[in-house]
């Protein structure tokens, strides 16, 4: 097997030279362009592990050509070279399908450390932990409703980039075991996935544990720490509830995610650290933003690809499947008999708000499990009767008003639906409708028909 080849595309002669020089040292061949027309020519030629692509050329846009690869050659990754400090023009490019983007002037390390990373993608090291060609039974995200098929489409999409990913959703609907799927999936599996609950640490330790410290920095630090970033580095960092950083925090983080530099307490150098920043949250950051809790630039910087993670009562039909696999798991913990569940249990299991969603079914399977007798699970050992019932407020429990028309009531279910789905997307119709399940096309067309559709089409 001959080696990768990689399409430089730039202008500039002193750069094109400069990036085959450094490939051609780790062992990559390269096919060079000043163009799109000549890039478009050799593209169709022949295939490439890599591209590298300048932002500005003479006959259009480098982000045109990212659209383009991305739709017509998806197994072929494009990094951009922008303009030094450019975050707006980066972050475009990795919303378009950029993998990468390295700035100018080019710092070789990084140069190296991208092109490794990207080849990775082509490695013939065995599947993923969870793809769209796997059955949907061997994917740790279970379940084979049409949002969950959705979800693991989404997450094979973003293994293949090196973008910052935001994953909303309620509490106990898998958030981090989605970061770490892609962390799996993707070129930095063999590096370290590190996660921290930004809500769980005190404000005044939450900068040396990010960040670390130096020994003598502070009353206490007797020792040199290495932070979280630190300890990410090569990999990816999780940060969960990413909402409850407080502002003087974000500041900070913002600097980090745009120089990629951290400064431990107390030092006088910076670390130059290779971290992928993956952040989650319940809550609506886009409505923190508008209330001045959340800084409006941080939040660009960390939402450039969102996913959505659904509730458990939005895709009821994967209770049965998510039952059966938690209680396996949890027999196994126990090394015990997988315990049968009876009908009427598993009816009032479907039945069930799951306000706590997965995490909350799987706490109701482990009483279950230890109340169980024979190996069967009924009614009484789910405690299904000491649960509270769902709120009243919820739109799939709303009542049929008196005298109201069958097509009224589902009307006005409908059109709650779609409006907690806009105001939960903070108005963005697109991320809306993916959170609903469906197209932007359908989802604009139930808004027309409703009245709520407005002129305004923008995405």
């Amino acid at each position: 097997m001959g080696n990768p080849t990689a399409l430089i595309v730039d202008d500039e002669p002193d750069i094109r030279e400069l990036l085959e020089l450094t490939l051609l040292r780790m062992n990559v061949d390269t096919i060079s362009a000043a163009n799109l027309a000549d890039a478009r020519a050799a593209l169709a030629n022949r295939d490439f592990q890599l591209c590298l692509a300048d932002m500005r050329l003479p006959d259009g846009d480098g982000i045109d050509l990212v659209r383009e690869i991305h739709e017509k050659y998806p197994g072929t990754p494009v990094a951009m070279i922008t303009a030094h400090g450019n975050m707006e023009t980066a972050i475009e490019a990795l919303k378009a399908g950029a993998f990468d983007f390295v700035s100018k002037p080019v710092d070789l390390p990084v140069l190296r450390n991208l092109v490794s990373k990207a080849l990775k993608l082509h490695e013939p090291d065995g599947k993923p932990a969870c793809s769209m060609e796997q059955d949907a039974s061997e994917c740790p995200l279970r379940g084979r409703s049409h949002a969950m098929e959705k979800v693991r489409e989404l997450i094979s999409k973003l293994a293949r980039s090196q973008a910052p990913v935001h994953i909303t959703g309620e509490s106990g609907t898998g958030k981090e075991l989605a970061a770490r799927l892609i962390h799996q999936m993707g070129p930095r599996n063999d590096g370290p996935f590190v996660a921290v609950n930004c809500g769980a640490i005190p404000h005044e330790l939450m900068e040396s544990e990010l960040f670390g410290y130096k020994k003598g920095a502070f009353t206490g630090a007797v020792t040199d720490k290495t932070g979280l970033f630190v300890e990410a580095n090569g990999g990816t960092l999780f940060l969960d509830e990413v909402a409850d950083l407080p502002l003087s925090m974000q500041v900070k983080l913002l600097r980090v995610i745009q120089e990629k530099m951290v400064r431990p307490v107390g030092a006088t150098e910076e670390i130059r650290i290779d971290v992928r920043i993956i952040s989650a949250t319940h809550q609506n950051l886009a409505r923190r933003v508008k209330e001045g809790e959340f800084r409006q630039d941080l939040y660009y910087r960390l939402n450039v690809i969102e996913l959505h993670m659904p509730s458990l009562r939005q895709r009821p039909e994967d209770i049965p499947e998510l039952t059966q696999h938690l209680l396996e798991n949890i027999a196994g913990n126990y090394q015990q008999p997988v315990p049968r569940l009876q009908e009427d249990a598993l009816n009032t299991l479907r039945a069930h708000h799951f306000p706590g969603n997965v995490r909350e079914l799987e706490n109701i399977l482990e009483r279950a499990f230890a109340l169980c007798e024979n190996g069967v699970i009924t009614l009484d050992d789910l405690g299904m009767l000491d649960l509270p019932d769902s709120p009243e407020s919820d739109t799939g429990r709303q009542e049929r008003l008196p005298g109201e028309s069958l097509e009224d009531y589902l009307a006005r279910v409908e059109k709650d639906i779609l409006l907690k789905a806009l105001d939960e997307a903070g108005g963005n119709k697109t991320s809306a409708a993916n959170r609903l399940g469906i197209s932007f096309r359908s989802f604009r067309y139930r808004l027309n028909k409703l009245g709520i559709g407005g002129k305004n089409e923008e995405k």
